[in-house]
């Protein structure tokens, strides 16, 4: 039952000195002060046990949970983001699922709130959205059907010199095969480092890159040496739409994450930095989860390629029904009493052209179509897009 009206503190101190000066009973003192005898045995027992003290109202809160986050796991959480500081609570909570399976692991939620009462959660500066666009992952179904390349985001290491960061990953596995930091974007230099990828993880299908050198040509081919190169190996090169890198996302995201863990700041020198890139690959694709492949690392998913890198080019060829012409050191080629050009980087290699509409032949060279020819009006142009 409820206290008088005044202050209950006031009722249990006059409580305790009624039943102090032993004139009353507890069951007088329940009929006095119109509460059970439960009560009057309650708060003579706190004053017994705690004095003053136990007649203040104490907390309702249980001084347990069941599923409260014990100290060990908190602190290996709270451990492990301060060795990867650019990590949140779903990639911190995937790399602990995988290695302890057998550990009570917190909920996102719960993570997260304990990070931030150790002050390691920092805000997100809000981005816009962009819907995804799905043409450039058509195809990536499986590992080395495309892998994706760029220089992306260069700048001055401490000595002063410019660092090219070249990269190449699998899209289907987001796997980094390579990071290299290079000098200046050019073509032997890319080259080899697609050599080495190649005979170190074999060919894939599709090679996706945007437009700049050296990968594309200005030429209307777009053709340069490295993307004939490619052709020859028997990989298609495929070039997003400039102004479009949201195509290229998935490189894109991978590039965002390489330049906050590695060059902001920048090393001191081009081999210091070259360290970072090295230990950024193990982390990434060894220890770090990715959300796409369901909180597992990259080295998860991807496998090596079954198609092996030719020591030496064979030459192209065509079925039946295929117009063969060799490329002139100019870089055309003479059909139906006409001159086309191509480009020079196809000098002395054998194209083949198919009738494909009346008047129209597509080029080839190997498998792949760099454009068509147009009798009528004498002129080669870009194959149109298929839609």
């Amino acid at each position: 039952m409820p206290w008088r009206e005044t202050s209950p503190m006031d009722e249990r101190l006059s409580l305790i000195s009624d039943w102090k000066s032993g004139d009353y009973s507890v069951t007088e003192l329940s009929g006095i002060y119109n509460v059970s005898r439960k009560t009057v045995y309650k708060w003579t027992a706190r004053y017994g046990e705690r004095g003053l003290d136990g007649l203040k109202e104490l907390s309702r809160a249980p001084h347990g949970h069941p599923n409260e986050t014990s100290a060990e796991v908190v602190a290996r959480l709270v451990d492990l983001k301060r060795r990867h500081m650019k990590w949140g609570p779903k990639k911190l909570l995937g790399y602990l699922r995988r290695h302890d399976t057998w550990v009570p692991w917190p909920s996102v939620n719960t993570a997260e709130k304990w990070l931030r009462r150790y002050g390691l959660v920092s805000g997100r500066k809000s981005r816009k959205r962009v819907p995804p666009y799905s043409e450039p992952f058509v195809g990536c179904d499986a590992p080395n059907d495309v892998w994706s390349t760029d220089y992306k985001g260069q700048f001055r290491t401490g000595d002063g010199l410019w660092c090219y960061p070249l990269t190449i990953s699998d899209n289907a596995s987001r796997y980094v095969l390579d990071c290299r930091g290079l000098f200046r974007p050019e073509y032997v230099a890319t080259r080899e480092r697609f050599e080495w990828a190649f005979r170190e993880f074999g060919l894939p299908r599709a090679i996706r890159s945007d437009n700049g050198t050296p990968f594309a040509g200005r030429g209307w081919t777009g053709l340069s040496r490295l993307s004939v190169w490619w052709i020859r190996l028997g990989i298609r090169p495929e070039r997003i739409e400039s102004g479009k890198p949201q195509q290229n996302g998935r490189h894109e995201r991978m590039h965002r994450t390489l330049k906050e863990e590695t060059a902001i700041p920048p090393a001191s020198d081009m081999r210091s930095q070259q360290r970072r890139f090295d230990r950024f690959l193990r982390e990434y694709n060894v220890e770090r989860p990715h959300e796409a492949l369901g909180q597992r690392p990259p080295s998860d998913v991807y496998a090596r390629s079954s198609r092996r890198y030719p020591e030496k080019l064979r030459p192209f060829f065509y079925d039946e029904g295929f117009e063969v012409r060799r490329v002139k050191r100019s870089g055309e080629i003479k059909f139906k009493s006409g001159l086309y050009y191509l480009s020079e980087l196809l000098s002395g290699e054998n194209v083949g052209l198919k009738e494909t509409d009346e008047g129209k032949f597509d080029i080839m060279v190997g498998f792949y179509c760099i454009g068509v020819i147009d009798l009528k009006t004498g002129k080669t142009k870009p194959k149109p897009k298929k839609v």
